[in-house]
């Protein structure tokens, strides 16, 4: 139950990526745009107009995010027929709204009833009356709750339910038109329906707890800022990072700011709405972002020198030649997975005790000084180089020294005193890779290894078709041929194409239940995970940086180009 739970959660999480992507094109449309508008071009001008549309194209998907959420989540949850789910989550979506704004007008809750100024006449007084009217809003043309995302995400997970509860149900032959598809769209508007009479009923008390949290968070300064960051560290290894994350940042949870004139939700959102506006002076500090950059520009690299230095001297150079891109990848786009997953499953104590307080100290320090930029990972900082007036950067300069000799000296200390088995410190000097879960289980006795350990013979069961009796399942021998029989290997792995390899990865087709991607992780739900190859090999011989699996759900971590991998296997499953 437990393993199903935590499956689930990986899914949800995971469907959350889908429409937040679209808040990287956001961001680079809004900052960028805006530049040009504000700083560079002469208003009026044909290339200001064009540099304005960009902007408002940002502003759009910003305004209209609840119902990008719904069509993302439904999307992606859905099992077949992804393309009816969508349209699903919209169905779902304004039906939501629809009956909410119905069923308050019922009970005499209109626009104008909802008015400040109306409220006060009432007898409220001011305070009570702007928190009653902040419950409210109009949404796309919909008087409706103030509730931002959250409806999104209950309209796109009710949609994706329904969808995938009833897609496979039977109908007479006289309503076979309503078969398929089609059933679910008419179950989610009656589902919308009990859905938007509850929610009326039930989210001012969950409003009043958001604002008791926002209240917590503030009122709770630093030590809120290093229990946040420290946190999101400790969910990484379970996928569920996303889940803390995303409340901060892209809804009232994460405060609100009014900039020229509209109201923004969650620090993403804020500090994309003062990249827009040429009156802010500066991004928010307090924004729970920024202290990633000390340890992908400091941390990081400081503990791959530590690794480096640490391994075998006879290895250093096949160490390096694994570093560095890892470090490349930390800095460019943010991706930090290869290294932390290395100390969580070989040292888990020196990743929750050591590494991911260090990454809540980051977020620290970066609050204390004030260091506040647009986007995380060079890559995603272009806009910062167009308003650099924003941007207040300079205890970088130190900080990052800091953070880099701070990483390298701890962890060479604890690699040396606990003789860690990093990359290029294993027993078998030529296998040079970050450390895999399979090694921990063994060594710590928490679950028996499920794939054969170097020097040892192969203990799980064989895959299908394949005899136990097979030979290639006794231990090998080595032989004059072995060379050339590994050449082979390599050759016709080179010619197949990585999305085959990694469906045959998984089990094959029949395997495969799901198939969907975050912005680096490859999530996929299998109905047996024996058939799965273990984590030594995903590295060895599938180019993965890692791999997370609870049961039935697995998360092989690619990087940035784990998209277009997902984007390729489903067009080789023919999934849509």
């Amino acid at each position: 139950m437990r393993t199903r739970i935590q499956g689930k959660l990986q899914q949800f999480a995971g469907a959350m990526m889908v429409p937040i992507i679209l808040l990287v094109a956001v961001g680079l449309f809004v900052g960028v745009g805006a530049a040009f508008t504000n700083y560079i071009l002469q208003e009026g001008t044909i290339p200001w107009r064009i540099a304005d549309v960009f902007v408002q194209i940002g502003f759009m998907i910003m305004n209209t995010l609840p119902m990008w959420f719904a069509v993302g989540i439904a999307f992606t949850l859905a099992k077949k027929e992804k393309g009816w789910a969508a349209l699903n989550g919209l169905v779902v979506f304004f039906s939501l709204h629809t009956v909410i704004s119905a069923w308050a007008a019922s009970q005499g809750i209109t626009a104008e009833s909802t008015e400040v100024d109306y409220l006060v006449s009432t007898g409220m007084s001011p305070t009570q009356a702007l928190e009653y009217n902040a419950l409210w809003t109009q949404l796309l043309g919909i008087f409706t709750v103030n509730a931002g995302l959250f409806t999104g995400l209950i309209a796109g997970l009710a949609a994706a339910f329904v969808h995938n509860r009833l897609i496979g149900v039977k109908v007479p032959t006289m309503l076979s038109f309503f078969a398929g598809p089609r059933l679910g769209i008419l179950g989610s508007m009656v589902a919308a329906v009990v859905l938007g009479i509850a929610f009326f009923y039930i989210w001012p008390g969950v409003a009043a707890g958001l604002q008791g949290i926002t209240r917590f968070i503030t009122a709770s300064g630093l030590f809120g800022t290093f229990a946040f960051g420290t946190l999101d560290k400790m969910l990484l290894p379970l996928g569920l990072h996303h889940l803390i994350a995303f409340p901060i940042e892209y809804t009232q949870v994460g405060g609100t700011m009014e900039i020229d004139g509209q109201t923004f939700e969650g620090v993403r959102n804020i500090m994309a709405g003062q990249s827009a506006s040429a009156d802010a002076t500066g991004y928010i500090t307090r924004n729970f972002t920024t202290g990633r950059l000390l340890f992908m520009f400091g941390g990081i690299p400081g503990m791959a020198l530590a690794m480096y230095r640490t391994a075998f001297p006879k290895n250093r150079k096949k160490v390096a030649a694994l570093l560095i891109p890892a470090v490349l990848t930390a800095v460019v786009v943010g991706v930090t997975e290869p290294f932390e997953f290395t100390f969580v499953f070989i040292a888990p104590l020196v990743y929750y005790l050591v590494y991911a307080p260090l990454a809540g100290l980051a977020y620290v320090l970066m609050e204390v000084l004030n260091v506040s930029i647009l986007g995380q990972g060079g890559l995603f900082m272009i806009p910062n180089l167009l308003q650099p007036q924003k941007v207040h950067a300079w205890p970088l300069l130190i900080l990052i020294p800091v953070y880099f000799a701070l990483y390298y000296f701890i962890f060479k200390f604890l690699i040396t005193k606990f003789n860690l088995k990093t990359p290029g410190r294993g027993e078998d000097e030529e296998e040079i890779g970050f450390a895999t879960k399979e090694q921990v289980r063994a060594k710590y006795g928490s679950e028996a290894p499920t794939s054969r350990a170097p020097g040892t013979a192969e203990v799980s069961e064989p895959p299908p078709g394949e005899s136990s009796a097979d030979p290639s399942d006794e231990p090998e021998v080595a032989s004059p041929d072995t060379s050339a029989g590994v050449a082979t290997k390599v050759a016709v792995q080179e010619k197949e194409k990585l999305e085959d390899r990694i469906v045959e990865a998984l089990g094959g087709p029949t395997n495969i239940e799901e198939v969907s991607c975050c912005a680096s992780r490859l999530r996929v739900t299998v109905t047996d995970p024996s058939k799965v190859v273990d984590e030594r090999t995903w590295k060895t011989q599938y180019e993965a940086l890692g791999l997370v699996s609870q049961g039935n759900y697995l998360q092989v971590i690619y990087g940035p180009r784990v998209i277009q991998l997902t984007s390729n296997i489903k067009s080789l499953l023919g999934i849509d």
